[in-house]
């Protein structure tokens, strides 16, 4: 994966479509995902890449906690450029959409043209229910809340409804299953459109320890070891993370730490619980399964993840006891 160039790319719009009541957590969590994107990318010396808008049929409405929202923009009735539709839950046992505000939400969702790379929507919780309502889920798959799956298939009978889920990827659509999910959706999303490396920063600062994804849940190889709060070493990380191709050694990392090559090494031992050239391979090891997952050959992978050649990876491909080779490797969830 070219980090350099998904960074670089034009701005996305992200607009938060609410309704009265929205779940505050549903938006807020994703919402404040992209918003530390931003600030890392900005503080790294690029631009931001993520426009949050806050949209709904009046400028005033009121969160599921009784807070009032204010200044709310109008819902979007013109797409410049590349957005993200996202759609949250509302309390109840059941999504109600027999009032003025869900009837304005709905006529405006039906004259989506959805479209990847363009404008894709984004649901978290009973936010799938109200695309459903809209016509958007035929022929796609999708999931919810649990307490919403029977709900959602009744609403769309041609939607295959995909239960015990954490998100389901369909694009242009992309449906997560409520609440915190929608912000391991969005750290998915900040993935696949920024990179890795910023994504797990987004998390570790978001101290979630946990990257979920479509599948299972799986820890992520670029949040692992980073259980510790020694800013020093979270330095040195970042700074592998960002470049696992560097020459990296010792010294050049103990530089970073401002320390030396042994009082680091130390602290790698009992911070992090690795060595910090075991530390190096790992992470090196995890970008290679990126690069080949997003299909480069193994040599391009090694040269991307800063393995000296093809023998190299295969070797450390091994001794970490991965299944298979690089060359045989298959699109699947990685292990730390």
């Amino acid at each position: 994966m070219d980090e350099t160039r998904l960074a670089g790319s034009a701005p996305i719009r992200v607009v938060f479509a609410l309704l009265p009541h929205s779940l505050i957590l549903d938006w807020a969590g994703p919402a404040e995902a992209l918003r530390i994107a931003n600030q890392l990318l900005v503080a790294s010396g690029r631009p931001a890449r993520f426009e949050l808008v806050f949209a709904s049929s009046r400028s005033t409405s009121t969160s599921s906690v009784g807070v009032t929202l204010a200044e709310l923009q109008p819902l979007p009735s013109q797409w410049k450029g590349p957005a993200w539709i996202v759609l949250v839950g509302l309390p109840g046992d059941t999504v109600a959409i027999d009032n003025e505000h869900a009837q304005t939400l709905l006529h405006w969702l039906r004259r989506l043209r959805l479209e990847s790379g363009r404008l894709e929507l984004i649901t978290v919780c009973a936010g799938t229910l109200l695309a459903a309502h809209a016509g958007l889920l035929s022929g796609r798959r999708a999931t919810t809340h649990h307490h919403h799956l029977d709900e959602l298939q009744r609403v769309d009978p041609r939607c295959e409804v995909v239960a015990n889920r954490v998100f389901v990827l369909d694009p242009p659509l992309y449906s997560s299953a409520g609440v915190t999910t929608g912000i391991d959706l969005m750290l998915h999303r900040i993935a696949e459109t920024c990179g890795e490396s910023l994504a797990a920063r987004v998390a570790q600062t978001m101290v979630v320890a946990m990257r979920r994804g479509p599948h299972d849940p799986e820890l992520s190889p670029f949040l692992a070891y980073r259980n510790h709060l020694h800013a020093a070493l979270h330095r040195v990380q970042d700074a592998v993370s960002e470049q696992p191709q560097a020459d990296w050694n010792v010294p050049r990392m103990a530089d970073v730490a401002h320390t030396s090559p042994r009082h680091l090494t130390r602290l790698f031992v009992e911070h992090a619980g690795v060595a910090p050239l075991a530390y190096l391979r790992r992470l090196r090891l995890a970008t290679a399964q990126l690069a080949l997952q997003s299909g480069a050959n193994v040599t391009r992978a090694a040269d991307i993840s800063g393995f000296g050649s093809d023998t190299q990876l295969r070797r450390a491909w091994r001794q970490f006891g991965l299944p298979g080779s690089p060359s045989t490797h298959e699109s699947a969830p990685m292990r730390a």
